[in-house]
């Protein structure tokens, strides 16, 4: 028996490696940033040619400081950037236009021509999703108007849209395996999530040629092999899932009524609703969570465009803080934000109000004001949105969760995860191992090769981890969530007068 499963995680803003051993535990971990690109206000874009160039090297980089092999890795597991959006040369493998990343606005007139075509009933009813931008329907439409010829090459067969799980297979297997599963094929605007395939009408009114899809495999299973060149070995490619559903399975969220919020670049709340499909009439998409044994998992979910990026513009906008850990520090300098809020509306503003209006605000600023209350009003920023989204998922649902599980990179932040417990008066909990999305991609792809027997035995090697308790009074709950209400108000719609 091999000794490790690598989880291959490809972020937004990096790409790493990690090896987990046999007990679930990170053996050793490697990561890469790579560019950012922002051509046009509200514009995102990657190389998508870095992008593999940073995982590859980033996956190499694990098994090196582990001093490990390729045969010592029993299967690959891959979680990605789910809605960002690659379209490349099917012979070359040549991407014909930079990645166009799930942040990115610059197909909203796209969206715009949907809706005035009547189909936004339509997309909800096919693929759970609203129209919007953030979707990758919209982006291909995009990369195919905007590269001269791409739409005659599209339909002769000639091209290949990806989500970066894809663009990954096709390059670690040389262009062998064109694949995708259905949590990252349901954030695409183009796939029926109720008969679990890509959907013709939804082809037809994007005028995208079904050629250009991948094969739709289980979240978890052999689905390729990587070519030896890479690793030295071939290894077999496993799992696969987007990072939220990733790190909603990572979490142990796998019975109907779990919910989790990853806190990343974005701040991203899933619940499991197990082989339901519930439409929500609050703000929030369905979405698939995994496939397995031809089985459909389905979640609600909420999606925060901006929450670790608000502390990177701290950082590197404003200047406020040297590194993205001094911000606990400095939120608790001072006894309260001041009246001060901070909406970080910097791409518009996701669920629930889906306002590509929406622009950044600060409200409550007066000469007393200091990089302190900033500081603290952002953190609280990502509590409220949190908040926003929980609301609107317990309307949909009819579900209180009485514990909310937290991974991701900003939910280190003390100061944080306790503000988010006072804000939605329940307990938080706090894994020991904050790379639930990692541990997602490997359980699914170690579970398929037998790496783990099932998932009990997987849990039972879990440490405990710590557990937050609200201690706010109800009335100070209230007062302050109804003043972050009125500041996202003061945001919305902003970006009108631009267009």
């Amino acid at each position: 028996m091999a000794d490790f499963v690598l989880a291959l995680d490809q972020g937004t803003t990096s790409s790493r490696g990690l090896l987990f051993d046999s007990s679930g535990s990170i053996a050793s971990v490697d990561q890469l940033e790579f560019s950012q690109s922002f051509p046009k206000p509200g514009w995102v874009e990657h190389d998508p040619e870095e992008i593999w160039q940073s995982q590859l090297s980033s996956a190499r980089g694990a098994l090196a400081n582990a001093k490990a092999r390729g045969a010592d890795v029993a299967a690959i597991g891959i979680t990605n950037q789910r809605e960002t959006t690659v379209v490349w040369d099917r012979r070359t493998g040549e991407p014909i236009h930079p990645a166009i990343v799930w942040q990115s606005r610059q197909s909203a007139g796209v969206c715009d021509a949907m809706r005035a075509k009547g189909l936004e009933e339509e997309v909800r009813a096919r693929t759970g999703l609203l129209i919007d931008s953030y979707f990758s329907g919209t982006k291909i439409r995009f990369i195919l108007d905007a590269v001269p010829g791409a739409q005659a090459r599209a339909e002769a067969g000639e091209l290949c849209f990806g989500t970066i799980d894809s663009w990954l297979v096709y390059k670690l297997t040389k262009g062998r395996v064109f694949a995708t599963e259905p949590s990252n094929a349901s954030r695409t605007l183009l796939y029926n999530i109720h008969e679990g395939d890509w959907d013709d009408v939804l082809l037809d009114a994007l005028d995208i040629p079904r050629s250009m899809l991948a094969e739709v495999h289980d979240s978890t299973g052999v689905l390729g092999e990587t070519d030896a060149e890479w690793f030295g070995a071939e290894i077999p490619i496993a799992g696969m899932a987007g990072d939220q559903q990733s790190a909603l399975f990572g979490q142990g969220c796998v019975s109907e009524g779990r919910a989790k919020n990853t806190y990343g670049t974005g701040c991203f709340l899933l619940m499991n609703t197990g082989s339901e499909a519930p439409r929500s009439e609050a703000g929030l998409v369905t979405t698939v969570a995994w496939r397995q044994g031809g089985e459909l998992t389905y979640a609600l979910e909420g999606s925060i465009f901006v929450a670790g990026s608000a502390v990177q513009w701290l950082r590197d906008g404003l200047e406020f803080v040297a590194h993205a850990r001094e911000t606990e520090a400095l939120a608790r300098s001072v006894a309260d934000s001041d009246g001060v809020y901070v909406v970080p509306a910097f791409v518009g503003l996701g669920a629930p109000y889906w306002d590509e209006a929406a622009r950044g605000t600060i409200v409550g600023i007066t000469r007393g004001t200091t990089r302190a209350h900033i500081t603290r009003a952002t953190l609280e920023s990502i509590a409220y949105q949190t908040r926003d989204v929980m609301q609107a998922m317990q309307q949909d649902s009819g579900i209180a969760p009485a514990v909310l599980r937290v991974d991701g990179g900003a939910c280190e932040n003390d100061f944080l995860m306790q503000f988010q417990a006072d804000i939605l008066g329940i307990a938080v909990e706090r894994p020991s191992v904050l790379e639930a999305t990692a541990m997602g991609a490997a359980a699914l792809a170690g579970l398929a090769v037998g790496f783990w027997r099932d998932r009990s035995e997987l849990d039972a090697r879990q440490e405990a981890g710590t557990l937050f308790e609200p201690s706010m009074s109800e009335d100070q709950r209230e007062s302050l969530y109804r003043n972050w209400r009125r500041a996202v108000e003061r945001s919305r719609n902003w970006a009108e007068g631009d267009q």
